[in-house]
């Protein structure tokens, strides 16, 4: 492709008792007659910690070395200020991150990409699932995927599959298991990767899976090698447990539509699967709490069916009050358990599902998370699943962890219902309760987690711990649980003749991999317990995270791989980062397609932030001016928002805020194209500058298109756009992202973000132009005003007669707001973060007349002699 052929392609992965080491190669060479650019792009499991990279250009290997991620940043900073390059991992698909590097070769050069990356396979429906991404992007001459497996229990069953597949490529796929060890290959030719038989175009494009299980002749296996052990509970053939299952469900009216369709058809679906001893309840939240039934109800057909058509009437409305649907749920397993209407030995289960962010009742989410932790009491498993992406995972995510569940994204595809489906079923066949596994204290030093609320059908318990004496090779475990029929007791023992026989095969083996799998179970623990974690504690989990990722090599998210690559005049450096979920690396690429609508909205665009997407039905709540001046305000309790324009001549200068009590103000200055554009009535202005000053720091910013300056005092200091700049000073941190944007953060903690839009430079009527977006705007005092800062008090409308307007596709309405009756037009702003090109619709009411009405006063009052 484009003069770059990737000749070879190797996928070699060795999995030694579920620990999978993969390693990825990759060779091209520039058949062009020119230096060209060759890329090297794979997505990896989210579940998995890149261990190591490389690149040889010519012969010469340039390795990525794993550092601690402040130490990367600066050392990647320093590169980026001499315009070099950009970040290298990020979120991709719901199971994958994507890694990417590129590196500049000249003419008849080659290039190899090596990439190694490590995870434990959980097991899941009785398999471990081992998964990997094939997108090649071109026909590929030398291909190959080899998978060993080395279990020391003994393979049972193995199957690989490829959603790429034809009948003529598993032809192609070797697969063979016998005793402990099974290998597959697969190996297509150049014509078998065709789409067709002349094309030139790869059929290799999906995902590649492979699952196996282990023999089990015991309910638990245990394994030491070079003094660590690791020891995997699976017992087999237990009466199934009955449960008690509360669905908490968010029924307010961002669920209209696709959402609560979807949830109904895996609920019904769900209903079938239930079995006869269990117990369910529904609680529906929206603004108020309603329920189906007062106590837990015994799945009979009768209730079963009952519950049914309780499920297919259930109508959305309303806000969100999730604290009070959640304690409702709570009360009623409380009760059940306490009067014994259900059995003594069951498992007691909570799903909560949302797609928002609560906003009646306790809307403050450290007050839910403490009153339902203190609720739950370590009775119950609380599962939170986030419906799309308007939700605040990192809440969900603590709230689950802090009650022994987790949290888990459903994304709005047309495969919802199904996700929802598949996260019952891994939950749905509780075997054990309260199941603990006891070592002997004395001999290990460090231990995984060795309690567990619920032990699952299908699932494993993992455990790894290291020996106080590194020489040991015997152990005996004490395991406990609570079963269906009665309390499940015994002692497991590992003596030294059976470790030395289990591992005659060494040579199978990688490494020390018993080492690195309880490195890789710690690492992971560490950052979970760190979510959930404050202050000291946090300090401690983080600082024990970070010293076994460094030891271990593991890009976690508190390390960084810095890749330095070869260039004409000097090293450039890339780095490597461990996306979370829920939070990414955020680079918004700015196209213009119509000026007028283009809105982003007020996401801090840059660091590593929190990412409360969401859905057309639900808006982030912002207040932003941005394109031809649109302001947007929003109304959160209406789950709602108004814009209006102003309309006014270039070189005119509004007053956007204004504080009198922290001394903050912002200005902006107009701008209009680079002609009057003849065929319209109103001509497009922008901002084309804009100052934001601090009285009581004596500090003025003035930001246009092309440079940013600051004055403290008198003395004056200018940078461009070009720059990748983070200057701090007392009571203010200035971060400016190269030709992006730039995030001003005062003491009081209000953060200002102004976006570069660039056009086109050829481009015959437009020019380039500021937008301005405010966050945590309730840090400025109750006397801001200015034409943006009056909406930062709570403002509130009430819709009334809508009715066809001139455009057919947007109706008018009376809006009364301020006491005002005013007729308004629905209409929509761009959100352009989850499609750059197009945006996505968002709702408003627009205000005719400048915001005639709903401004204080007119907007010539806002109109202001200088910048400062």
């Amino acid at each position: 492709v484009n003069g770059i052929e990737i000749y070879s392609m190797k996928i070699d992965s060795k999995v030694t008792s579920r620990f999978a080491h993969n390693v990825i190669t990759s060779r091209a060479v520039n058949r062009g007659n020119v230096s060209k650019e060759v890329f090297f792009d794979v997505e990896l499991p989210k579940t998995a910690f890149i261990t190591n990279f490389s690149m040889t250009v010519d012969g010469v290997t340039y390795p990525g070395t794993i550092k601690e991620k402040e130490a990367a940043k600066k050392q990647y900073e320093k590169a980026v200020s001499r315009g070099q390059t950009a970040g290298l991992v990020k979120a991709s698909g719901r199971k994958t991150e994507k890694f990417t590097v590129s590196v500049n070769i000249k003419a008849a050069s080659k290039v190899t990409f090596e990439l190694t990356y490590e995870e434990l396979l959980k097991r899941q429906f009785g398999k471990y699932e081992m998964f990997i991404k094939v997108k090649p992007k071109q026909l590929v001459r030398d291909f190959e995927i080899e998978v060993d497996i080395f279990e020391p229990q003994g393979i049972t069953e193995l199957e690989a599959e490829g959603t790429f597949m034809t009948n003529e490529l598993q032809n192609t796929m070797k697969k063979t298991f016998s005793g402990k060890k099974g290998h597959i290959s697969f190996k297509p030719t150049l014509d078998q990767q065709r789409t067709c038989a002349n094309c030139s175009q790869s059929v290799l494009d999906g995902d590649f899976t492979v699952k196996y299980d282990v023999k089990r002749t015991t309910p638990d296996n245990l394994q030491i090698v070079n003094g660590y052990f690791v020891h995997f509970f699976a017992p087999t053939n237990l009466p199934k447990l009955s449960k008690n299952i509360i669905f908490v469900l968010d029924t307010s009216g961002s669920m209209y539509g696709r959402e609560i369709e979807q949830t109904k058809e895996a609920l019904l679906k769900i209903l079938d699967d239930i079995k006869e001893d269990d117990f369910f309840n529904f609680i529906l939240f929206d603004s108020e709490i309603s329920i189906w039934k007062e106590t837990l109800i015994k799945a009979t057909p009768a209730n079963l069916d009952e519950a049914r058509k309780f499920v297919q009437h259930i109508s959305v409305q309303g806000m969100t009050n999730l604290h009070g649907g959640l304690m409702r749920g709570i009360d009623i397993l409380n009760a059940a358990h306490e009067e014994n209407l259900v059995p003594r030995r069951s498992a007691s289960i909570i799903i909560m599902l949302t797609d928002g962010q609560p906003n009646v009742g306790i809307s403050n989410t450290q007050e839910i998370e403490k009153a339902v932790k203190k609720a739950i009491d370590g009775k119950y498993t609380l599962y939170n699943l986030g419906f799309g992406s308007g939700v605040d995972y990192g809440f969900l995510e603590r709230m689950a962890l802090d009650n022994k569940g987790l949290a888990r994204r459903i994304y709005p595809d047309s495969d919802a219902a199904l996700q929802l489906q598949g996260f019952y079923d891994e939950v749905s066949n509780p075997m054990l309760i309260d199941v603990e596994l006891n070592y002997p204290e004395n001999e290990i030093s460090d231990l995984t987690t060795n309690s567990f609320k619920h032990f699952y059908d299908g699932s494993e318990i993992v455990v790894a711990g290291r020996f106080v004496d590194s020489n040991q090779n015997h152990l005996s475990v004490d395991v406990r649980g609570e079963g269906a029929d009665n309390t499940l007791s015994y002692t497991t023992e590992q003596g030294a003749e059976q470790t030395a026989q289990a591992f005659q095969d060494q040579q199978y083996i990688f490494g020390e991999y018993i080492e690195r799998l309880w490195a890789y179970l710690t690492i992971e623990q560490l950052l979970e317990k760190r979510i959930t974690a404050t202050g000291e504690e946090k300090e401690n989990l983080t600082a024990q995270a970070l010293a076994l990722s460094l030891m271990y090599k593991f890009v976690t998210p508190l390390t960084s791989m810095v890749v330095t690559k070869p260039e004409e005049n000097d090293n450039e450096e890339g780095i490597a980062d461990k996306p979370t979920e829920g939070i990414d690396i955020f680079t918004i690429i700015l196209k213009r397609s119509n000026l007028k609508a283009h809105n982003l909205f007020s996401t801090p665009l840059i660091f590593t932030s929190p990412l409360y997407h969401t859905s057309a039905s639900q808006p982030t709540w912002y207040t932003s001016v941005d394109g031809d001046p649109h302001f947007i305000i929003s109304v959160p309790q209406k789950k709602d928002a108004i814009c209006f324009n102003i309309n006014e001549n270039p070189g005119m200068i509004l007053n956007l805020i204004n504080d009198p009590v922290t001394g903050i103000t912002v200005n902006g200055e107009l701008i209009g194209d680079k002609r009057a554009n003849s065929d319209a009535k109103i001509q497009n202005s922008y901002f084309g500058k804009l100052g934001i000053a601090n009285k009581h720091l004596d500090f003025k910013l003035t930001v246009t298109p092309e440079t940013i300056t600051i004055q403290n005092g008198d003395e004056k200091t200018a940078f461009t756009w070009l720059d990748s700049v983070t200057l701090k000073q007392a009571g203010l941190t200035l971060i400016i992202n190269r030709k992006k944007n730039l995030v001003l953060s005062m003491g009081s903690g209000v953060s200002f973000v102004v976006v570069l839009h660039q056009v086109w430079k050829k481009h015959p009527l437009h020019q380039d132009f500021l937008g301005l977006y405010t966050l945590k705007s309730d840090k400025l005092s109750e006397q801001t005003h200015g034409l943006l800062g009056q909406f930062f008090h709570p403002i509130d409308f009430t819709i009334l007669e809508i009715h066809p307007g001139s455009d057919p596709k947007k109706p008018d309405a009376t809006m009364i707001v301020k006491n005002n009756e005013l007729i308004v037009t629905r209409g929509w702003q761009k959100d352009y973060r989850r499609d750059p090109n197009h945006g996505v619709d968002i709702p408003c009411w627009f205000v005719h007349d400048n915001g005639a009405g709903l401004i204080d006063g007119v907007h010539t009052d806002y109109i202001v002699s200088s910048l400062f």
